[in-house]
């Protein structure tokens, strides 16, 4: 399971990076959309997580 902590900032990079699972919600910040990332997007998903600036992406 992936989790985004409450470290995220919104800065969307995440979502730009893999917005199959991430999107920014109604308060500004990141979230996993998906639940159970499918193997197709883990590659995606860690490039996410080295991309975020204050680590909230939790693998």
């Amino acid at each position: 399971m992936v989790k985004v902590n409450e470290n995220c900032i919104g800065c969307g990079a995440c979502t730009a990076v893999c917005p199959d699972v991430f999107d920014l919600n109604d308060d500004g910040v990141a979230e996993n959309i998906l639940g159970e990332v499918p193997a197709d997007l883990e590659e995606s998903v860690k490039e996410a997580a080295e991309s975020c600036p204050v680590e909230a992406i939790e693998l």
